[in-house]
């Protein structure tokens, strides 16, 4: 029996007499080194992972902040005006059309020496033809007389024709303060509906009941118009319907604001076979 080497490793015991070529002997003496040399590398990059940023912030020259300045354009300075360039020339007047005028001053208090020769009023048959005014003057007779309007506020230029509008069609509510009623409450209704409705004949052979919903306008004097039917079961039903609501007393009007308007109604009527 060969005796052992009391240096071996333990990769000598496990392979000796062993083919030692094979490669795994060599992976097994190698793999500290690997390991190692694999942790010192996975360090170094994960510190410069971390370092980058804080070393790239190091190496960027900083940005000189830009501060924000309150300007007053009241406060500026003027352009400079170039004296070598002409003014611009005034707009051109406008020429206004001479009227015929006559001089008519209106009365002024004066003392005796101030008041000059006294010139007689127009007369009715000139300022016919003329517009009084300081002084008398020859014009165009046809031209009309311009007044020119203050500076605060500028003149109309065209006076447009009042349009009458026309009447607005009253409105239908559907929701309102105070609802349509029939005359003595919901209680009086079911006993005219009771009283008045007559089953078709149509309807009792053919076995048919149900609801009807009539819809119908309450206007401002109670009366019923627009009577029509949402929903309906036929065999009859309803034309007794609408027979029936047509046939109805005057309504208690509804009321928005405290006075009467037109109110949309729906009403359920019950066709049952006894």
């Amino acid at each position: 029996m060969a005796e052992l080497n009391p240096q071996a490793t333990l990769d000598d015991i496990v392979f000796a007499n062993r083919n030692k070529a094979y490669g795994a002997y060599d992976l097994r003496k190698t793999y500290p080194k690997t390991v190692t040399r694999a942790l010192i590398i996975g360090g170094v990059l994960f510190t410069l992972g971390v370092l980058t940023p804080t070393i790239i912030t190091a190496l960027t020259p900083e940005k000189e902040e830009q501060a924000m300045v309150e300007v007053d354009l009241m406060k500026l300075p003027p352009p400079p005006i170039d004296p070598n360039e002409p003014p611009p020339p005034p707009p051109p007047p406008v020429e206004v059309p001479k009227v015929n005028t006559v001089k008519f001053l209106p009365p002024e208090v004066k003392p005796d020496e101030e008041v000059p020769e006294e010139t007689p009023p127009p007369a009715v048959e000139e300022l016919k033809e003329a517009v009084a005014a300081e002084k008398t003057q020859e014009g165009d007779p046809n031209a009309e007389e311009v007044i020119a309007a203050p500076e605060a506020s500028a003149a109309p230029t065209k006076v447009e024709a009042a349009v009458e509008a026309a009447p607005k069609e009253e409105e239908i509510f559907t929701v309102v303060e105070q609802q349509p009623e029939f005359p003595g409450g919901m209680a009086a209704l079911g006993q005219y509906l009771g009283k008045n409705l007559r089953y078709p004949a149509a309807a009792q052979r053919a076995n048919v009941s149900g609801r009807v919903f009539v819809s119908f306008v309450v206007n401002t004097d109670g009366s019923i118009q627009d009577v029509t039917i949402l929903k309906g079961l036929g065999f009859g039903t309803d034309e007794e319907a609408q027979r029936v609501v047509k046939a109805m007393p005057k309504w208690r009007p509804g009321k928005q604001s405290g006075r009467p308007v037109r109110v949309k109604y729906n009403l359920p009527i019950n066709f049952t076979l006894e």
